[in-house]
């Protein structure tokens, strides 16, 4: 890579500008009329809290959809917030909330879900026919590759900027 940015004519800001967009774009995808990907995804974690944690009683907190999901605690309550509005998850407060607040599935919101899953599955299963199950496979090894790279150039760019600042 040269100092401009090029490689073999290649302009990584450009390249860089695609792949952040067809990633967003991605996210804004609509899965059914019903679900969003978002949404989809927070329901996924919380129904899987609810099925496996025993420990937790089937409550999911808010601040763990909010780690695992990358979201600030603002976003994540906009999401949940909306998920609540259509009935698909009870919002509860631990004591009087200064212990936190979590999230449960609704008996329509498990309905809503399975069917959810079912349209997913279906969807999937037609994608990857079409694409390929190992050209899908080599995607997400390099996506996983391309990530880790990201995050330690990140990592790098911030001590960089912490030194400067010192």
């Amino acid at each position: 890579m040269t100092l401009d940015g090029k490689k073999d004519g290649l302009d990584a800001l450009k390249l860089g500008n695609v792949l952040t967009t067809r990633r967003y774009s991605f996210h804004e995808i609509p899965v059914s009329k019903v679900l969003n990907v978002p949404e989809y995804i927070a329901m996924r974690m919380i129904m899987h809290t609810d099925e496996a944690e025993d420990i937790y009683d089937g409550k999911t907190y808010l601040k763990d959809i909010a780690e695992m999901m990358q979201l600030s605690i603002r976003q994540t309550s906009k999401l949940v917030s909306g998920l609540k509005e259509r009935g698909l998850i009870k919002w509860v407060h631990d004591g009087n909330g200064s212990d936190g607040t979590y999230v449960t599935v609704t008996p329509s919101g498990r309905e809503l879900f399975t069917q959810q899953e079912k349209t997913m599955k279906e969807l999937y299963e037609r994608v990857i026919e079409r694409f390929g199950a190992d050209n899908l496979i080599q995607l997400l090894n390099l996506m996983k590759e391309l990530e880790t790279h990201m995050e330690s150039e990140i990592e790098e760019m911030e001590l960089m900027n912490d030194d400067a600042a010192e």
